[in-house]
């Protein structure tokens, strides 16, 4: 029997993605956000939502721009700390060791030692309520070669990407390769 959890936003994981802005000194911000995804497929377009209290939001409504950064388990502490710390206190790329590069196509910075970045500019913006979702069509994904695989995408195996459980607070791996998406349920599949 299923147990009623109520009405709240709960999703079992949520990808980690770091938010990178510039504020008005040009200085660079990354925060890290669990309430992103994809939205859209032509055009790309990807969305974060955030809280009109951060840092972050502040830096995207006013340059329309941002970027984001997947997570991954050989960064975790510094993708944590990105969650804690806010850009109006501290430089976080500093306090990290980092290195801020600017993106090629829009005015907002990513990580240099981090293995992919996506830039976005902001297409759509919509309150809803505690949060603003800001929707960001992607204007190119920088990827480090090594992390490329032989069909030109993204190695999940290399990447290794963190994803967050918003009730629990806990980070996981992405675990092994299980199947083929529109492969593996053909079987079932009736015409």
């Amino acid at each position: 029997m299923k147990k009623s959890l109520g009405a709240k936003a709960l999703l079992p994981i949520t990808p980690v993605m770091l938010v990178g802005t510039y504020d008005d000194d040009n200085k660079p911000n990354l925060m890290a956000a669990a309430w992103t995804g994809i939205c859209c497929g032509k055009p790309p377009c990807l969305n974060v939502s955030l809280r009109a209290a951060t840092y972050s939001h502040r830096w995207i409504m006013q340059n329309q721009v941002f970027t984001l950064i997947p997570a991954c388990e050989g960064f975790l502490a510094e993708t944590d700390y990105m969650g804690i710390a806010s850009g109006r206190e501290v430089n976080k790329f500093e306090a990290c060791g980092l290195s801020a590069l600017e993106g090629s196509e829009v005015k907002a910075p990513y990580v240099d030692e981090w293995p992919m970045a996506v830039e976005c500019k902001v297409v759509h913006v919509a309150e809803l309520g505690l949060h603003t979702m800001f929707v960001g069509q992607v204007m190119d994904i920088k990827l480090d070669e090594a992390y490329i695989n032989d069909k030109g995408l993204p190695d999940i195996n290399k990447l290794r990407p963190i994803v967050y459980t918003p009730e629990n607070r806990t980070y996981f791996g992405v675990g092994e390769e299980l199947g083929g998406a529109y492969s593996v349920g053909m079987p079932l599949y009736k015409k």
